[in-house]
């Protein structure tokens, strides 16, 4: 069921602030299997993975009015037409309009993939190495792999039982809930990301805890850029046809030039790369900023890399979804203990969860 939505649940865009979903909780829950089975493997949150659960989320950035001006010579009604388009000077062309999408639930890499993980899979399969492999700078266990084109970013995926993240899933799992313009808020900090060489090279995947986004996700913004599956349209975010499980273009753009062989990597059909990297810049590693790359390409500024994703089993939205639904029945019996156990399940794969953090607290405050 799709969740409902009302004029009410939205707040103000000042500020970097942005929509936040409102979903009736009970509503949705409710109309699912509540006896689903709890303590099945495929309920685990696979190790060093986050779970995303099934929501809306707000993915794109509106134009700011506030920050409106026209210049002289530039007739009035020029000027609306042109900011009535949804996109704004803030704002890359292509991240606008700000638009709901419903993703399933999912689980996404916390980290991006390792040299280290990387070496393993290139020993396995006999895949060959990427570019700066054997670069000192970048080439260390614990750094992330860098100079890797598309396809060698599925193929890893694929060996790991897993695929790349869609462009929404990735931009969910950067933002939260709170649709925030940076992993770790909406103010910018340039202490928490590595950009603009403002360090000498990529940092480890577990490094900067302290900016991880709200699901938990190091280095959602810089460090290097990650590829996910969609195609890249700049256009794709006005005519979104399906905003449900959204998946990119169905075919992909092309972006101009000749079509000869010599401009065939830079222009032509692309697809998405995102969260900047470390000698992008600031601009970069907003978590709406979209780029793009030639599939075959595997160099970017040294800082081209992925993470991967998997779609989450129905046995651990289950597990939630249940664990919720009886919370709320322990919590009409007034079963107040019972009810924080459920609540403790809920919460484990669903920290960010506000509907559950409120009915936690009307829980603790009955037991105290």
């Amino acid at each position: 069921m799709t969740p409902i939505l009302t004029k009410h649940d939205s707040l103000t865009r000042s500020g970097g602030r942005l929509p936040v979903a409102g979903v009736l909780l009970g509503t949705l829950l409710l109309t699912l299997n509540p006896l689903a089975a709890m303590a099945q493997d495929s309920a685990q949150v696979p190790e060093n993975m986050a779970y995303v659960p099934f929501g809306p989320s707000i993915m794109g950035i509106d134009k700011d009015p506030a920050t409106a001006t026209t210049t002289s010579g530039e007739s009035s009604s020029l000027y609306q037409r042109r900011m009535n388009m949804p996109w704004s000077k803030q704002a890359f062309h292509d991240e606008g309009p700000a638009h709901w999408v419903v993703l399933d639930g999912f689980f996404i890499d916390k980290h991006e993939v390792s040299n280290n993980d990387y070496g393993k899979f290139m020993k396995e399969k006999g895949h060959p190495g990427p570019a700066y492999w054997d670069d000192p700078r970048l080439n260390t266990p614990t750094q992330p792999v860098v100079g890797v084109n598309w396809f060698d970013a599925k193929a890893y995926c694929a060996y790991k039982g897993k695929r790349l993240p869609t462009e929404a899933e990735w931009e969910r799992a950067a933002r939260g809930p709170e649709g925030l313009k940076y992993p770790w808020g909406n103010e910018f900090d340039p202490a928490k990301a590595n950009f603009g060489k403002n360090h000498e090279a990529t940092l480890p995947v577990d490094s900067m805890p302290e900016a991880a986004s709200p699901y938990g996700l190091h280095h959602m913004a810089g460090n290097v850029f990650e590829w996910v599956e969609d195609w890249y349209d700049p256009d794709f975010y006005q005519k979104t046809p399906h905003p449900v499980n959204t998946q990119g273009p169905l075919k992909p753009i092309w972006l101009g030039g000749t079509g000869t062989y010599v401009d065939r990597l830079t222009v032509g059909a692309k697809r998405v790369i995102r969260g900047g990297s470390w000698i992008a810049a600031e601009s970069s590693i907003t978590t709406t900023h979209r780029f793009w790359n030639h599939p075959s390409n595997n160099s970017y500024g040294v800082g081209l890399g992925f993470r991967c994703a998997e779609t989450a089993s129905s046995a651990i939205n289950d597990k939630l979804r249940t664990a919720t639904i009886e919370a709320m029945k322990s919590m009409g019996m007034e079963k107040w203990q019972e009810a924080k156990t459920h609540l403790a399940t809920a919460l484990a794969l669903d920290p960010h969860n506000t509907e559950l953090q409120q009915m936690q607290a009307i829980v603790q405050g009955k037991i105290q």
